[in-house]
Parts: structure tokens; C-alpha cells; sequence
């Protein structure tokens, strides 16, 4: 399957951070911003004019905030998701905007790997969503497992990176029968001993599961199942 550009709309009144935001997201691959709006009214007139996939929004805006925005967006029954990015920290804004949809919450000032994490894990929910047409129970429970590190900033291991922690993930998904650290090593192209980091994390993350396997000699091998 081809993957499309995750089209992206940005809706902050502040110009310059609006640039900001624009080059990091358009530095991570599969990423365009096809859209940017000052306010509220304009944001949603875009948002239903142009082929958007993703809003980052901002909460404190002039004329209506992004509370109302968002919950406009719900209203309207668009089919857009929302990450909000804003200076806004307070316990009631935050639930708020978890409550109506948001997949996730980044505060100002933030840190580049910060955004850069949140829509590597959207770019992999998207395309995962796109690619099945049915999901079992055990790729549903990864897939929220994964949507949920969009809710949270979740710190990989040293070491690791999301990128290939995605790739890694999608073989196992697609997978027919458990497999080994081998295996894994050699179909995504890292060295054994990384892809076993990879798959341990995975493990004790409750997204993998662990069979160790006896034979009549040699070593117990482990295997790994979605």
C-alpha cells in the first residue's frame, strides 16, 4: 500500500510560532502543512475546504479558544484529528481537550524530539488504521497500547528509537507465527542483540508477549507473538 502525505493544519494566532511549528513538522517524512489559520473561524473554514488529516492547534486565541475549536470541530462531525500544542497546563484545560478527542497534548516551550515523537506514533496509528480492515483483539490492544503513548510523553530506552520500534512492531503485526530475535534482526536489518532491546521494551510493555521455547537440547529459545 502506498502511504499518503499526513496533511496538516496549523491554527496558533502567533505567526512566528506557526513557522516554527511548520519546520518541524515538515522535517519528519510523510508530513505536509497544507493549511494555516490565526483563528478559530478561519481554522475551521479550512479545515473543511482542504484534505486535512491532522490539526496542531493551540488553546489561548483572540477571538474564540482552542476549547471551542476543538469541540466545533466534534461538533461538525469533521474527520480530523487534533493534537494541541500550547502553553495552557492547568488539569481542567488538559482533560478537557483529552475528553473531546485530542490525541495528544504537548506543552510550551517543548523540545524538538517531543513532537517529533508524538507524530511518529500518529503517522504509525494512521497507517495502521489504513492498512487493516478488520483488527483482532490482540492488534487492538497494541494499537491502543500505541495511541496511548500519544497521551503521555513516554522516554524510550537509551538507545532506542521510535522509527525502528515501528518497524519492528509492524512485522510482528504481520506476522503468522512467533519469532525470534533473529528473525526480527534480520527482517527490519539491525544486529541481534538490538533487535532482542527492541523486543525486551516491547515486552514489558505489555504489547508483545514471550514464549520460551525448549528443545530436546541446546538453549531455550525465546519467541515473540503480538
Amino acid at each position: 500500500m502506498e502511504n499518503k502525505m499526513i496533511h496538516v493544519l496549523l491554527i496558533d494566532d502567533d505567526p512566528m510560532v506557526r513557522e516554527v511549528n511548520k519546520g518541524f513538522i515538515e522535517s519528519i517524512n510523510g508530513y505536509k502543512v497544507i493549511g494555516e489559520a490565526s483563528n478559530d473561524e478561519e481554522g475551521i473554514q479550512l479545515a473543511k475546504e482542504r484534505d486535512v488529516d491532522l490539526v496542531i492547534l493551540d488553546i489561548y486565541m483572540p477571538k474564540i479558544d482552542g476549547i471551542n475549536t476543538l469541540q466545533q470541530i466534534r461538533a461538525q462531525q469533521l474527520n480530523i484529528d487534533v493534537i494541541v500544542v500550547s502553553a495552557a497546563k492547568d488539569n481542567e484545560t488538559i482533560n478537557i481537550m483529552l475528553q473531546n478527542g485530542a490525541v495528544d497534548y504537548i506543552i510550551k516551550p517543548f523540545k524538538f524530539d517531543r513532537i517529533k515523537k508524538s507524530l511518529e506514533n500518529y503517522q504509525y496509528y494512521k497507517r495502521t488504521l489504513k492498512k487493516n480492515r478488520t483488527l483482532s483483539q490482540d492488534e487492538l490492544d497494541a494499537m491502543m497500547n500505541m495511541q496511548q503513548t500519544m497521551k503521555r510523553d513516554i522516554h524510550l530506552p537509551k538507545g532506542l528509537n521510535m522509527f525502528t520500534l515501528q518497524q519492528i512492531m509492524t512485522y510482528m503485526k504481520e506476522a503468522n507465527e512467533a519469532k525470534s530475535a533473529g528473525e526480527v534482526a534480520n527482517s527490519v536489518g539491525i544486529a541481534r542483540v538490538t533487535a532482542r532491546r527492541y523486543l525486551d521494551y516491547l515486552e514489558k510493555t505489555g504489547i508483545i508477549h514471550l514464549d520460551v521455547q525448549y528443545g530436546n537440547v541446546g538453549r531455550p529459545v525465546n519467541r515473540y507473538t503480538m
